[in-house]
């Protein structure tokens, strides 16, 4: 791939985890208000583009300030998740396996930022 952050698995989680956001929100159809389902997709897609950015920057505290936002939106999803399971709109198999997914890009994330910082010690 072209680019180096293409070849991180918590990037192609995050792309499958936008995926099934999108199927999820599309099948609610109108039984879900516009600005919870704008809420999600921004939230859902600032993962991806937030591993890419950081990726991009060269210094490593900004490149891991853009993970940090990645994480906090996936935690903002999470949120999000339970919302849709209380309000009725998505099942309880559907929210356990939503939520499986996003600890899973919340891990590796925390994992990505470990090891900038990692990086950023063995400089100093």
């Amino acid at each position: 791939m072209a680019f180096s952050f293409e070849d991180l698995k918590v990037y192609q989680a995050a792309l499958t985890w936008n995926d099934r956001i999108y199927k999820v929100l599309e099948d609610l159809g109108t039984k879900c208000s516009r600005s919870l389902k704008d809420q999600m997709e921004r939230a859902s897609i600032s993962i991806p583009l937030n591993i890419a950015e950081g990726n991009g920057r060269w210094h490593k505290g900004e490149k891991r300030q853009f993970f940090w936002i990645a994480r906090g939106s996936s935690f903002e999803c999470v949120a999000l998740v339970q919302i849709l399971a209380k309000r009725g709109l998505i099942s309880e198999s559907v929210r356990a396996e939503m939520y499986s997914d996003l600890e899973g890009v919340s891990k590796m994330l925390s994992a990505l930022i470990r090891s900038v910082e990692q990086l950023e010690q063995r400089k100093s």
